[in-house]
């Protein structure tokens, strides 16, 4: 589709400039830079502020440092439940 726009001199320089570099037709660049700025982006999550308690540190005995260590201590809670 042909149009007519309104482009500051130094900044169609530039885009002329990149698409002979690329190559590329003036119109070909545009389409593809306007096609990139149009992209919709993902929105980014939000921060959430998780809550912390004070919970007076980890148990006697308990090496947080042993993967082995901890899933003993789960496994010693499992069996004294009902």
């Amino acid at each position: 589709m042909r149009t007519t726009l309104s482009i500051d001199d130094a900044l169609l320089s530039r885009a002329k400039k990149r698409a002979a570099d690329r190559g590329v037709t003036l119109g070909a660049f545009l389409d593809d830079a306007l096609r990139a700025y149009l992209v919709e982006k993902p929105e980014t999550a939000a921060v959430v502020d998780l809550p912390s308690f004070e919970a007076g540190g980890v148990l006697r005995g308990v090496d947080v440092s042993s993967n082995r260590a901890l899933y003993d201590l789960l496994d010693e809670d499992e069996s004294v439940s009902p």
